[in-house]
């Protein structure tokens, strides 16, 4: 993955032959985009495969940034990003089309974004107009920097709402009080890192989704994405799809969704294809 903000980009490798090839990697950057970067940055530490033992450490593989975060701009919306320290090489820029599409269902809606991060689709509900959006996240670290963001682009107050939970249990908590939403996003990190992990990561998709589901009004519509490369769109849909029988709803699928047009598919590499997403509409 090579992510680019403002003068910075951030390279993460997720294999071993990558992970040796970074240097031409940077090398090819500076080629391409020439006096445009001044600092490559390789975040690769922590999504290496464990057994390799390759004893990486993250640093700049070529110039250095005077300041580790920049507040970038993604469909109008302003964020502050942080290589060093955030989640992946600090933002989830997969997202970003996904994020655009959302927003043109959030007017006058109610909405509950969950493992939200730095506040992407909360940022996109507010945006599109949503009358309130609850963001939750088991990070602390991380909702301050979405209530920072909120604030950065005018909404404060009651319409965005920030909780520091465990999602799984908050889930249950709002459906044991009867809350209702108009939409529920559900965004979590990777499940299932390697086909081992499927069967654990299966079932904690369908607990997110089942619970998920009864939070939603009459007509209400649930954007339920997976991050898992392991976990395949058949088997995706059929996790929810199980969810949508448990929770004795109806529910058309009305959408699909991938990455960005920036994360093309090698097609003869389908295991490429790990950012899968549904977007479901619950009979009124």
């Amino acid at each position: 993955v090579v992510d680019i903000y403002g003068t910075t980009a951030v390279v993460q490798c997720h294999s071993v032959g990558m992970y040796h090839a970074r240097q031409q990697i940077a090398e090819a950057l500076r080629t391409v985009y020439g006096g445009r970067l001044t600092a490559i940055y390789d975040k690769s530490s922590q999504t290496l495969p464990f057994k390799a033992d390759l004893g990486a450490v993250d640093g700049y593989l070529w110039g250095h940034a005077e300041h580790s975060s920049q507040v970038v701009t993604e469909n109008g919306e302003r964020f502050l990003v942080n290589w060093e320290k955030g989640q992946k090489t600090g933002f989830f820029l997969d997202q970003r089309e996904n994020r655009e599409l959302v927003k043109r269902y959030a007017k006058g809606r109610t909405v509950l974004n969950t493992f939200c991060y730095t506040g992407g689709f909360s940022l996109a509900l507010l945006k599109g107009g949503a009358a309130e959006v609850v963001s939750v996240d088991s990070s602390q670290e991380a909702l301050d920097m979405a209530a920072a963001n909120a604030r950065r682009n005018g909404f404060e107050g009651d319409c965005a709402k920030f909780v520091c939970k465990d999602v799984f249990t908050y889930l249950r908590e709002l459906r044991d009080a009867g809350e209702k939403f108009d939409l529920v996003i559900l965004d979590p990190p990777k499940f299932a890192s390697n086909h081992r992990h499927v069967e654990r990561a299966a079932r904690a998709y369908k607990d997110i989704n089942l619970n998920g589901l009864k939070l939603l009004l009459p007509g209400g519509q649930l954007f339920t994405f997976s991050c898992s490369g392991a976990v395949d769109v058949d088997l995706f849909q059929k996790i929810v799809a199980g969810a949508v029988f448990d929770a004795k709803v109806d529910a058309w699928a009305v959408g699909r969704f991938g990455g960005g047009i920036d994360h093309p598919l090698l097609m003869t590499y389908p295991e490429g294809e790990y950012l899968k997403g549904l977007h479901l509409l619950v009979r009124p």
